[in-house]
């Protein structure tokens, strides 16, 4: 039985050696051109990622970077922004660009670099100065757990549209206050008489708005039609921001036009 034991595991060990050796060497150059239209806009060119709460890449195994996106692809792994990405990346582009970022030398701790689309590091998105006055509050969202409120609102453009099944038309402005909760003496967040959390303290504000031709200048992986993304702070100053990371998390979203909020926007706007 050993011995059946011993050639079972030499079989296998031949046949991975066998796969290895038939498997094609992954092509470097075109990592590195799939690498600068997908990876790039987050984990920058040369892998050194574009902000502190983004993991650099440069240096990291190669076996390490493919299995990652296997697992995000498969969805094994759950990232709202990876899961979206690694979807459009097969076995070989993966395969390339692991093999580019492995070839890279690691980056010094902590360091980050400049985006390589400007575009996304920008926005064209304002906040509206009198929204609270001329959009609707549509609806509320409630994340206890983090602990969170949201308040979205829409203008008329967007609400009229979305009395109809169509995508909305350009023009369209959405917002989302983002509220910690009330607490009671024990902690958990307060619900008021409608079943919402009560809102207290106003921690930022986002901005989608759709205008002809903004999507133009956003990688094809990331692009969400023409709508583009903004945040602020409860001064109204704007907050620092890629806008890859909204892009790649409302990108499966296309048959909704990338609104997380479509289905409340139209039963509220049909209820008019």
């Amino acid at each position: 039985m050993q011995r059946f034991h011993a050639l079972v595991l030499g079989a296998l060990a031949m046949a991975a050696i066998e796969a290895q050796a038939q498997a094609p060497a992954p092509d470097l150059a075109a990592g590195k051109a799939r690498a600068e239209q997908i990876c790039a806009a987050c984990h920058g060119a040369n892998g050194v990622s574009v902000g502190p709460a983004i993991p650099n890449l440069a240096g990291q195994k190669a076996a390490y970077l493919a299995a990652q996106l296997r697992d995000f692809r498969s969805g094994a792994r759950k990232n709202a922004i990876m899961n979206p990405i690694a979807a459009q990346i097969g076995p070989a582009d993966a395969a390339n660009i692991a093999a580019f970022y492995a070839s890279l030398q690691g980056a010094a701790r902590a360091a980050d670099t400049s985006p390589m689309f400007p575009s996304l590091a920008m926005t064209k998105v304002k906040l509206p100065a009198d929204y609270k006055r001329d959009f609707v509050h549509y609806t509320t969202v409630n994340y206890p757990e983090r602990p969170q409120v949201r308040h979205l609102y829409a203008n008329r453009t967007a609400v009229d549209a979305a009395k109809t099944t169509g995508m909305l038309p350009n023009g369209s402005v959405l917002i989302i206050e983002v509220y910690v909760p009330k607490l009671d003496a024990n902690r958990k967040p307060v619900a008021g008489s409608d079943g919402n959390l009560v809102p207290d303290t106003l921690s930022f504000v986002t901005v989608m708005e759709k205008q002809p031709g903004w999507g133009a200048d956003v990688p094809e992986i990331l692009r969400n039609g023409d709508w583009l993304y903004g945040a602020y702070n409860p001064d109204r100053s704007m907050r620092a921001a890629n806008q890859a990371e909204c892009l790649a998390c409302h990108k499966p979203l296309a048959a909704d036009d990338y609104l997380f909020s479509l289905k409340p926007l139209r039963e509220f706007a049909q209820k008019r």
